[in-house]
């Protein structure tokens, strides 16, 4: 399954997103889910860390919570950092505790049309196969063609 979205509808939803929760956020700094939302706390947003096995720890300012239910305040997007067939439950929880939920943003190789269908008919908007670390750094001119941030400003390159 493959969708495409626009420039204008990822940029959307990156520009009014505030709150995100992290579905299997790991405390390893080598871990794709901890440098992506170690990313996005440092662009402004707060990350709010969800795994059982690391719940009553911190992470990046925040405690890290068990479940979805468990963050007292809403929030605007869940980024999901589980495999495809843990997609159903988490979502499920999502659409429960969080009514005013604006997006659920599945990783890169995580995808589930059903729930994605779910989610939509409540108005929420599903993103699948994509990293949000990856679409800020693009859409918001992070990245250079070659795909890369060099972190250097010269007229060299």
């Amino acid at each position: 399954m493959t969708e495409s979205y626009s420039d204008p509808e990822l940029k959307k939803i990156l520009q009014r997103t505030k709150r995100v929760a992290v579905v299997g956020v790991s405390m390893n700094p080598v871990r794709p889910s901890y440098y992506v939302a170690r990313y996005l706390g440092l662009k402004g947003y707060t990350v709010l860390p969800v795994n059982p096995v690391h719940a009553g720890k911190r992470l990046f300012g925040q405690p890290v919570v068990a479940t979805l239910s468990d963050i007292e305040a809403g929030v605007d997007m869940v980024d999901i950092f589980r495999r495809s067939e843990h997609v159903p439950a988490i979502v499920d929880e999502a659409l429960e505790a969080f009514p005013n939920l604006q997006t659920i943003w599945m990783q890169i190789g995580v995808e589930h049309a059903e729930s994605a269908a779910k989610a939509r008919a409540r108005g929420v908007d599903v993103v699948m196969n994509r990293c949000p670390k990856i679409e800020y750094q693009r859409l918001f001119g992070e990245l250079r063609m070659g795909g890369f941030a060099t972190g250097v400003i010269s007229s060299k390159l």
